[in-house]
């Protein structure tokens, strides 16, 4: 196990000055080979944690719209 906390990053296209985006953590590959996720307008609610391949398939397919 890591003792590494997620370093969270909101996308520059997010709307409302960056309020309304979900939040993810890239930091955590390297050691874990997940990307946490939140919402942040929630910050201290709930995450989920997806494997790097799954997040990196998510992205692409909404490259190129």
């Amino acid at each position: 196990m890591t003792n590494e906390s997620p370093l969270w990053f909101k996308s520059s296209f997010s709307g409302n000055g960056g309020a309304d985006c979900v939040e993810v953590a890239h930091n955590l590959v390297p050691t874990l080979g997940l990307v946490p996720l939140r919402d942040s307008k929630v910050p201290s609610g709930p995450t989920v944690a997806v494997s790097a391949t799954a997040f990196t398939v998510f992205v692409d397919s909404f490259k190129g719209r």
